[in-house]
Parts: structure tokens; sequence; C-alpha cells
């Protein structure tokens, strides 16, 4: 079964690009520089930040269903950042290398399944995942973090 993993589209966060500290500050943000690679995740572009970009830091609304798992943490965006990654049967590069939890939710917006993984292992565990017709998406998250990665679904 073929499955589409997304980042985030960038319009939200647009507005914050360019801000100063303290203007990000009075938004809940606040930026960061990437001081070494693989440390920062970009949630829209699916690929972690190079030493000396400039991420944004703040809290994103990953699961607005009105259930129980309704749920928001802190990302990171990269600054300046407006193409959206999609692909179908890849795993993109800032999960592959991470320890990861994929979440399946039903049609009610709750947990059906949930596993941790490998990101290199991730495929097969979608798949595997999506095997059940029950698992309607797949929020994959950070395992050490928690942080929200990206949206899987069928594809």
């Amino acid at each position: 079964m073929s499955f589409r993993i997304s980042g985030l589209d960038p319009a939200p966060f647009q507005h914050l690009y360019g801000l100063s500290d303290e203007a990000l500050a009075e938004h809940g943000a606040e930026r960061r520089i990437a001081d070494r690679a693989g440390a920062l995740p970009d949630r829209i572009t699916m690929q972690d930040a190079e030493p000396g970009e400039a991420m944004i830091l703040l809290n994103h609304t990953y699961q607005t269903a009105k259930s129980p798992y309704f749920g928001t943490h802190a990302i990171f965006v990269k600054e300046g950042a407006t193409q959206t990654y999609e692909a179908v049967d890849e795993i993109p590069p800032v999960m592959a290398h991470r320890l990861l939890s994929l979440r399946g939710f039903n049609d009610r917006d709750l947990i059906a399944d949930g596993r941790v993984v490998e990101g290199r292992d991730a495929a097969a565990t979608i798949n595997e995942m999506f095997e059940n017709p029950a698992i309607r998406y797949i929020h994959a998250h950070n395992a050490g973090h928690g942080c929200f990665s990206g949206l899987v679904e069928r594809a």
C-alpha cells in the first residue's frame, strides 16, 4: 500500500520570518541557529538544518481533532522556507535517522495503533499499520523529544 508524507504548509509561519528576537518572543517563538548538522529538524522541507541556518522554534497544533488526542507541541521551521516536502513511499531525511513514534488514528481521531520504530525502518511499519482499514492516518513524532514530525496518509 502506498503512503504519502507531507511537510507543513509554510504560509502560517511566514509572518514570523525576519522578525526580531523580541517580536518573535511576543509570538511565543524564538530563533535558533543550528550549531551542528542533524540537530534541528525543519517541519516544512523535512530536512535537518545545516550549521549556521536560522530556525524558528514555536508551538504548533498538530492534532486539531475534537478528541482526547488534541495536541500541540514545539516544532522547528526553517526561517524562509517556502517549499513543502511531499513524497510517496519515501521516508524524508529528517525522519530517517531518528527514533519515531508512529500513532495510527481511526475515523473518530482516536489512536487505534501505536509503534516505536527506527526511522530507517518506518516504511515497512507504516505499510503494516495501513493494512488495518481502521487506520485513517498516522502521526509521526520524534520519540526522544516528542515533537510532531509529520503526517502520513494513504497515497
